[in-house]
């Protein structure tokens, strides 16, 4: 069940209650592809971090170590060790990002492991029986998802067919969900909108998904090449379309200011790899802007990564000490840079669910805006 708490102009301010757990909303759900943080992070550290809620990949876990072999020890959950909200993705982005490996049918996708080369086919149902047997809290409908600078023809048809393969997603998620031996039987579904940066194929096919009352809706297909402005600009068309009172989903984005940007225009769910993927480089977010440690200017510096952060690592070590074991390889300089993101992340979301639930979010995104850019770091 989604509740709107308090809206703030387009800002949404709600909760999800789902058999795992009640998500507060705006929320950004903490990326471990393989069913684990790149970084040697545990799930141990994201209860730490104020994670409310985990993703996972449905094509990788379906390669290794196998969604059979999942389901026959309990599912992710207790595959994992974790007990809160998990949210699969349904491969449908590899589709997009292993075009090489792969070729497009209406029945599905064939593809070649990324691993070891050996031919795999995945359609609608397949997605939907993989995060069955995973058992995850959301599984995400299987679509296609296009180049944002795709031509309009090709857009068209792809927008057609993952219509197509939403429906065969919904039929074969309540056939799962009836079955004795599911694991999860009260897992959700969330559809993906897809039409690349053409606002009215969005809005059409909006209307047409919100017509299938689903537990949630994606928007789909942005960041991945188009601007941020027009990232925006599909937002505000798209939005107003899909149902206020389900779940919004701005799938792999992004950047603070992203988010930051969507939430005033009335995204609620996001995830991104930025945070780990940054963090295992060094580069870290704070309120005013990032900071690469690997620059030799933090050699002596002996202050956290930012004053008054009450992250696990800024209460404990130096930026000389991180950048120290970046500088020497050890593992432990990764997995503290990347706990100090993901800190960073979950607490700037607790920040805009404050301030939209005081009706001041226009000026607190003004003002981490403002700070952000200005830089002191």
């Amino acid at each position: 069940m989604y509740r709107i708490i308090k809206k703030d102009g387009n800002a949404k301010r709600a909760e999800l209650t789902t058999v795992h757990g009640v998500v507060q909303t705006p929320v950004f759900m903490n990326v471990g592809t393989v069913a684990a943080i790149k970084g040697a992070v545990a799930t141990s550290d994201l209860e730490g971090i104020g994670t409310q809620i985990e993703l996972s990949n449905t094509y990788h876990l379906h390669v290794r170590p196998g969604d059979q072999i999942v389901k026959k020890l309990g599912g992710l959950h207790k595959f994992m060790s974790w007990d809160k909200p998990i949210l699969t993705d349904s491969g449908g982005f590899q589709v997009f990002s292993l075009a090489s490996l792969r070729k497009i049918k209406e029945e599905g996708v064939y593809f070649h492991s990324h691993v070891d080369g050996r031919k795999i086919f995945m359609g609608p149902e397949e997605s939907m029986q993989i995060q069955s047997n995973l058992a995850s809290t959301i599984a995400m409908a299987f679509d296609e998802c296009a180049p944002a600078l795709a031509e309009r023809d090709y857009v068209e048809r792809s927008v057609a067919r993952t219509t197509r393969w939403l429906k065969r997603c919904k039929a074969e998620m309540g056939r799962l969900n009836s079955l004795p031996d599911t694991i999860n039987r009260e897992q959700l579904l969330f559809g993906i909108n897809q039409g690349a940066i053409f606002a009215d194929i969005r809005i059409e096919h909006a209307k047409e998904i919100a017509e299938l009352e689903l537990d949630g809706y994606a928007i789909g297909g942005l960041a991945v090449g188009e601007s941020h402005e027009e990232m925006y600009h599909i937002i505000e068309e798209t939005v107003p379309y899909l149902p206020e009172n389900k779940p919004t989903y701005l799938m792999g984005v992004g950047t603070p200011a992203n988010i930051l940007e969507a939430v005033d225009r009335g995204v609620d769910f996001f995830d991104c790899v930025y945070p780990s993927r940054n963090g295992r480089h060094g580069h870290l977010y704070t309120n005013y802007g990032k900071i690469n440690l690997f620059n030799a200017k933090y050699e002596l510096d002996d202050r956290p990564i930012e004053e008054g952060c009450q992250c696990p690592v800024c209460r404990r070590y130096s930026r000389a000490y991180i950048r120290h074991l970046l500088k020497a390889k050890e593992m432990l300089g990764m997995r503290l840079c990347v706990l100090h993101n993901l800190y960073f992340y979950n607490t700037m979301m607790t920040e805009i669910r404050e301030a939209i639930e005081e009706g001041r979010y226009g000026a607190y995104k003004k003002e981490k805006l403002e700070r952000m850019s200005r830089g002191s770091a």
